[in-house]
């Protein structure tokens, strides 16, 4: 084993501490065996004085190389892969691949159900409303977290941990939150809706990891899955054909409407709201002699607003469903100076955080920001740590408005 490789191991060992008084009983590794597509055959455990652990295992590259990290901590790990209706064999084939690579027991757990009811329903939903929602909150939180702790708990493992690139911390004040990551990449914002009890519970071994690391370590352990590209897409719609799945999935098909300007004056026909976001310029099928971009969809009216980039700019965000992490309770009425991030690959801006009532939040940014875009999540930082986030529900203060809220 080379130099790079075991600094890499030396320095994760020294990182899976076990809180005092957590259960030490865990599955020794078992016989994997598989067939793409088929039910797992687990056999062989047994209990041992070690520490069990539950991690996700996707057939990627990080999950493969988190489940080594642990392993090295002197953990038990068991692999699981959430079957949500959207998972192939050869995902499957994968993973059970990195099990045995490993040593380790492996299955498939059948999530489809609670897949459909959890993340594909509200995606649906929300575009109905005229938003653009990010799945991937709401699974991590539901699916990947939820449905996978209540899992393991049921087969007597109190741990759970995944391939994500953030490191849990605890605060002073007794809080758990998640800190941006060292290694470049960071996963914080799809996880802002991870509750207190399911960071008391995980385990995520690639905190001061960065990507390239990562491959490096998978290769010089001869990894299957070392080169395997990392997946981009919506699982459940690969072909990123939205329209296409909404209107089977709904049974619906969206009406054409009006693009309108921002005094509403009908600019021309549009052809049906799901196919558009906020801040989009590319697709719109009209020519107006000027470029044009998306500001708002309004479903009531079945409109889509077009306007300059400059008007694409706003300096104030509403959200809904705020969920505290570094703090039980947000003051409410108190400008907390804060940065916000309005999408996955949006840097932080800074800002003032003003909790009002029913769970409701403002957040005014120092700069204005653009496509600030209704259905993505909101994530709100103190310093590198998640202090809260929501869902952007509107915006305001558009260029040449009167503070109109879209």
């Amino acid at each position: 084993m080379r130099g790079d490789l075991q600094f890499a191991l030396d320095a994760g060992k020294g990182r899976g501490t076990v809180p005092a008084g957590c259960a030490d009983v865990m599955w020794c590794c078992g016989h994997v065996s598989w067939t793409a597509g088929v039910p797992i055959k687990i056999s062989g455990w047994r209990n041992k004085l070690k520490k069990k652990i539950v991690i996700g295992l996707s057939g990627g590259v990080d999950s493969s190389v988190a489940a080594y990290l642990l392993k090295e901590q002197g953990y038990d790990v068991m692999g699981v892969t959430m079957q949500t209706g959207s998972v192939s064999g050869e995902t499957i084939a994968d993973a059970a691949g990195v099990a045995s690579f490993l040593g380790i027991p492996y299955d498939v757990v059948d999530f489809r159900e609670e897949f459909r009811r959890y993340v594909m329903d509200s995606f649906a939903a929300s575009y109905e409303k005229g938003r653009t929602p990010n799945p991937c909150i709401v699974c991590n939180r539901l699916v990947k977290w939820e449905s996978l702790l209540c899992w393991a708990k049921r087969a007597g493992v109190d741990l759970v941990a995944t391939g994500h690139y953030t490191r849990i911390c605890k605060l002073p004040n007794g809080r758990y939150t998640l800190k941006r990551s060292r290694g470049g990449k960071d996963q914080t914002y799809v996880l802002y809706g991870l509750s207190q009890d399911q960071l008391r519970h995980t385990r995520m071994p690639l905190a001061q990891y960065g990507k390239e690391d990562v491959r490096k370590i998978a290769r010089e352990l001869g990894l299957p899955v070392a080169s395997k590209p990392d997946s981009q897409e919506i699982c459940f719609i690969p072909d990123q054909d939205y329209v296409k799945f909404l209107e089977e999935y709904t049974g619906r098909t969206m009406p054409k409407g009006h693009f309108v300007d921002t005094a509403g004056h009908v600019l021309g026909e549009h052809q049906g709201l799901w196919r558009y976001t906020v801040g989009q310029r590319k697709g719109l099928g009209i020519a107006l002699g000027r470029p044009a971009f998306v500001l708002a969809l309004r479903p009531e009216t079945n409109e889509v607003v077009l306007g300059t980039n400059e008007e694409a700019f706003a300096g104030t965000l509403w959200a809904e469903e705020i969920r505290p992490m570094a703090v039980e309770t947000i003051p409410v009425g108190e400008g907390i100076p804060l940065t916000a991030q309005i999408r996955y690959s949006h840097a932080p801006a800074p800002g003032h955080l003003w909790m009002e009532a029913e769970g409701r939040a403002r957040f005014e940014f120092n700069a204005p920001q653009r496509a600030i875009t209704p259905g993505q999540g909101v994530v709100f930082y103190q310093e590198d740590y998640i202090y809260a986030g929501g869902t952007i529900v509107s915006q305001g203060g558009l260029a040449g408005s009167s503070d109109c809220v879209v």
